[in-house]
This record gives C-alpha cells, sequence and structure tokens, in this order.
C-alpha cells in the first residue's frame, strides 16, 4: 500500500491531465485485460452524488459489436479502430429513489466524472481514449437491452486502445480568461493586480519546476555518458598496461 501511495503522487495526476489528448486513431493491437481492468477500476473509484455509485459499464470488444455501437454512435466509424469500447450506463431509479427531480442533473455528474477517471487512467498506463456523447440512446438500450425498470439510460462511450496518432494540444483560454473573484463578470480577474501577480507566480513555479526537470535528464545523461567514457578510458588503459607487462616479460626471457 505505502509503495502505490508513493508512486500515485500529485505530479503523476497533473501530468495526466496536461498530457491526455483525445485519440480517434488506434493501432491493431490488442489492449490487455489487466489494463483495461485498471481502466475501469479508476471508473469505479470516482466520487458520486451519496456514494450511490449510480454507474454500470459494459465493457465490448467484438468487431461486430463495435461496428454497431459505432453506427449507433451517428455513424462515427472511426470508433471501430479502437479494441475496447466501454459503455458508461446511469442507473436513474436508484437515483431517483434518493434525489427526485434532481436526479438526472446528479446521474451525469457522477458519469462524467466515472468517465474522467477512467480517461486518465487511461493515458497514465499508456493508452488512448476518448468519449463519446452523440449516440441514439433508444438503439443502445434495445442493442445492449438495458434494464428499463431500474432505469437503466446510456450516458457515453470511453474508446481505449494503444494510440496510432499523436493530437497537439488544442488552444485553450488562459486561466485568467475564465475566473472571477468573488462575483460573475465586472472586473475581470485578468485586470486585478492581486490575481495577475498570483498567476505570475505560478507560471514563474511552473517554468521552475520544467526546467529543473530538464536539468535533472541533463545531468543524468551527462553523468551516464561520463561514466561511460571513464570506464572506456580505464579499459584502455589496462589493455594498455596488460601489453606492457607482456612485452616485458617477453624482453626479459632467455
Amino acid at each position: 500500500m505505502r509503495q502505490e501511495q508513493e508512486h500515485w503522487t500529485h505530479m503523476d495526476v497533473l501530468e495526466a491531465v496536461r498530457m491526455r489528448r483525445s485519440i480517434r486513431k488506434y493501432s491493431d493491437l490488442p489492449v490487455e485485460w489487466d489494463k483495461v481492468g485498471t481502466v475501469i477500476d479508476a471508473g469505479r473509484l470516482a466520487p458520486s452524488a451519496g456514494n450511490l455509485q449510480s454507474w454500470r459499464f459494459v465493457v465490448v470488444e467484438a468487431a461486430g459489436r463495435r461496428k454497431e455501437l459505432a453506427e449507433a454512435c451517428m455513424n462515427q466509424f472511426w470508433m471501430e479502430s479502437a479494441p475496447v469500447h466501454i459503455l458508461i450506463v446511469m442507473m436513474m431509479k436508484k437515483v431517483k429513489d434518493f434525489y427526485g427531480r434532481r436526479s438526472e442533473f446528479y446521474a451525469a455528474q457522477d458519469a462524467a466524472m466515472a468517465a474522467q477517471n477512467m480517461m486518465l487512467a487511461a493515458h497514465s498506463i499508456g493508452l488512448g481514449s476518448c468519449f463519446v456523447s452523440a449516440f441514439d440512446e433508444e438503439s443502445i438500450i434495445e442493442m445492449f437491452r438495458l434494464p428499463e425498470g431500474e432505469g437503466a439510460r446510456p450516458f457515453g462511450i470511453v474508446t481505449i486502445g494503444y494510440p496510432a496518432e499523436a493530437p497537439q494540444e488544442p488552444i485553450k483560454y488562459r486561466l485568467e480568461n475564465v475566473v472571477f473573484l468573488g462575483k460573475w463578470g465586472g472586473q475581470n480577474a485578468a485586470r486585478m493586480r492581486d490575481f495577475d501577480n498570483i498567476l505570475w507566480n505560478f507560471r514563474v513555479a511552473e517554468r521552475a519546476i520544467k526546467l529543473g526537470e530538464n536539468i535533472v535528464r541533463a545531468v543524468e545523461v551527462h553523468t551516464r555518458q561520463g561514466r561511460k567514457s571513464f570506464i572506456d578510458r580505464l579499459r584502455q588503459r589496462t589493455s594498455e598496461l596488460k601489453t606492457r607487462i607482456e612485452e616485458s616479460g617477453k624482453k626479459k626471457a632467455p
């Protein structure tokens, strides 16, 4: 347990958040079942309203089934190249019994957090993923025979597999363009001097961390090269001494 806690540090999570991309092209390599299990388990561990855990997951691997699912998702046939599809299902009756008219809102939030957990976990173990939310609900309910009595409704599909593309980072708003302090509107946070200083400090720290990581890598490479060079010189010197000793022995021989 301690080893796991040391491995899953906040930097691991932040790296996954920053580097994850939506992958729509996959290699034909099969995904190991232990990795599929890791991804689904990350979804299981997501937070949920009242800890109801109102989600269920359907794993789809068969090529024919993946094609049917791609057709139900408005003919998004790129999905077929992903060797594994994970259908996220909301169990609406369970949530309605607790939260009434707010149930749909909470169930969607719960399923979304489970989906995000799965995509981050997939990235952290070398897999690509993409969330698919455009689909014909009735087709999927019929295809998977989702139980109406439990109010089972499809929320979305997470495709996973080994990526066959490396998309560039999409353009994102800067932090100060999406943050207000204290109230909505009015003076944008970007124009507030104190907040500007906070952002500046944050970016300086971020750049310093990145620089530190690059320096550590450079030192490691330099150290490896230095060790190799030293060992090569030592071997050469040893070989020269050995040759001298052998030649000296030959001269002294009667």
